[in-house]
């Protein structure tokens, strides 16, 4: 039960002397500042973050949600992401899905999580519009 208070920052915290504190996800931090510029530096389009940090039922503080054109470019986004996120935070995701169909990918990790959808993919789920409450960023120029 510790840890669930830690996570959730209630009032019985254990004291964190001695121990590592945990560090709270905000749009500036590096692991989302990476993957936006991974994403931008593949031209992917319509960048956006949800923040879900408020928001009870939210599976992760973040998505990021963007858009490309054909497979080749959401695979290269895709691989792109991985290897940054490895490289500037030494982050490897948690989990991935759609690398087959390459319709909608998801990278998830865990606290952030990546969608890189075919343009008809997003029109049709509409991620944003589902997630409504939460505070969107748009990223024009990467």
């Amino acid at each position: 039960m510790e840890q669930l208070a830690l996570l959730a920052g209630g009032k019985n915290r254990p004291s964190t002397a001695g121990k590592k504190t945990i560090k709270r996800l905000t749009k500036s931090s590096k692991i989302i500042k990476t993957i936006i510029a991974a994403i931008g530096e593949k031209k992917g389009q319509r960048i956006v973050s949800l923040d879900l940090r408020k928001i009870n039922e939210a599976v992760a503080d973040f998505f990021i949600i963007c858009e490309a054109g054909n497979a080749p470019q959401i695979r290269a986004i895709t691989d792109h992401v991985i290897d940054k996120v490895k490289e500037g935070c030494a982050e490897g995701p948690f989990h991935q899905e759609g690398q087959q169909q390459l319709q909608w990918v998801l990278i998830d990790y865990v606290n952030v999580v990546v969608h890189i959808m075919h343009p008809d993919s997003r029109r049709f789920y509409r991620l944003e519009e589902m997630w409504s409450d939460a505070v969107l960023t748009e990223y024009d120029e990467v």
